[in-house]
């Protein structure tokens, strides 16, 4: 009930702010359900906001069955305009949690900062960031995001690869690997079909250390 009321409420307000909605049919390996996303990124004259919400349907009767969510707020730190590279550094607060119908997953708290590196081909904007997740000591994460359109905007190719330090359950440290490329082939302004390809290690609860890929096929729908 808790989970159905939170959805809910995150649908009928975040519908009327979302940047795009997605719709995914995961077939990976014990993963045949639909995942649907929200997603929004506003700049302000201040810096920017973005957020999303995942939202898995793998009960047995195709309904909500999870929900995770993330925001993040980054700052302008004007503290150096004369230098290009430093003017477009900035800082950034960040916060995750999410819950199934059996239990939270704990929130996690980060905070760092943010900066684009241009590579000539694509721009990887960088988030190099303090990280404290619920019952854990703190540690680092590392976030690269980008954003690339190719074939006269024909398609777009975009996502991104966390990198962070925890504690695992026998009490050593490990690095979790989490990236998810999208390719979406644009068939008009608002529609594109296409998907991802989840990409992990030590994410998924009982994979153990093996690398992890979960395709997807979708649609998206951008608002603006």
């Amino acid at each position: 009930m808790r989970i159905k009321l939170a959805l809910v409420i995150w649908f009928t307000g975040s519908c009327l702010l979302a940047q795009n909605f997605q719709l995914h049919y995961d077939f990976g390996k014990d993963r045949h359900f639909l995942t649907s996303t929200l997603e929004m990124f506003k700049p302000d004259e201040h810096g920017a906001t973005f957020w999303f919400v995942d939202i898995d349907y793998a009960s047995p009767t195709h309904t909500a069955s999870m929900a995770y969510w993330e925001i993040a707020r980054y700052i302008n730190l004007p503290l150096f305009p004369e230098n290009h590279f430093l003017s477009q550094v900035t800082a950034t607060i960040q916060y995750n949690d999410g819950l199934n119908n059996s239990m939270s997953f704990g929130n996690v708290w980060l905070g760092g900062f943010s900066l684009p590196l241009n590579l000539k081909i694509i721009t990887i904007n960088t988030d190099i960031l303090y990280r404290k997740a619920e019952a854990q000591k703190g540690n680092f994460q590392l976030t690269l995001v980008w954003f690339k359109s190719l074939l006269q905007e024909r398609l777009t190719f975009t996502g991104f690869m966390d990198l962070w330090g925890q504690q695992a359950s026998d009490g050593s440290s490990q690095l979790v690997l989490l990236s998810e490329p999208q390719l979406w082939l644009n068939l008009g302004q608002h529609l594109a079909v296409g998907g991802e390809l989840e990409i992990s290690r030590n994410f998924i609860i009982g994979a153990g250390k093996q690398l992890q890929l979960c395709p997807t096929l979708g649609f998206k729908w951008n608002f603006d």
